[in-house]
C-alpha cells in the first residue's frame, strides 16, 4: 500500500480553500487515474442545474473509486471544471461533503465550456491505494 503525505509547504502561498499544495505518494501500490466526471447519470440523463450536475458528478467519482475497491479518502487530486463561477458555493459544500476531512490537492478552472453545451460541472480525479 502506497503512504500519502499531504502538505502545505513553508514558502508558497496557504491554499485559498480546503485543498492541499502537495501530496507525496511513496511506497508500492496502485494509482488510478479517474477521466472526467460530469453530471450525467448511468442512464444518459443529464441533470437539471448547477448543483443537481456536481451531485452527480461526485457521485459518479464515487462509483468508479468504489469499483477500484477505493473512496473519497483515495484521491490526491482533483482537478475541477465549472462553465459558471456562480456554482463555487455549492461546489464547496458538495465536495466537503464528499470528502469530510480529507482535504487531497485540488484545481478549479472556470472554462468558457465544456464538450456538451448542457454539462456545467467536470471533476477529474487520480487515487492510490
Amino acid at each position: 500500500m502506497s503512504r500519502v503525505t499531504f502538505s502545505n509547504p513553508a514558502g508558497v502561498p496557504a491554499p485559498a480553500g480546503f485543498y492541499s499544495q502537495a501530496a507525496l505518494v511513496e511506497g508500492p501500490g496502485r494509482r488510478l487515474v479517474i477521466a472526467g466526471q460530469i453530471g450525467v447519470a448511468a442512464d444518459g440523463t443529464v441533470a437539471e442545474g448547477g448543483p443537481a450536475q456536481i451531485r452527480q458528478a461526485l457521485a459518479n467519482l464515487g462509483a468508479v473509486l468504489a469499483a477500484h475497491g477505493m473512496g473519497p479518502k483515495n484521491v490526491v487530486r482533483v482537478l475541477v471544471l465549472l462553465t459558471d463561477r456562480g456554482l463555487l458555493g455549492e461546489w464547496r459544500q458538495a465536495r466537503n461533503a464528499f470528502f469530510g476531512d480529507h482535504a487531497p490537492t485540488s484545481t478549479l478552472m472556470v472554462p468558457a465550456g465544456l464538450a456538451d453545451e448542457r454539462f456545467l460541472v467536470e471533476v477529474e480525479a487520480e487515487a492510490v491505494d
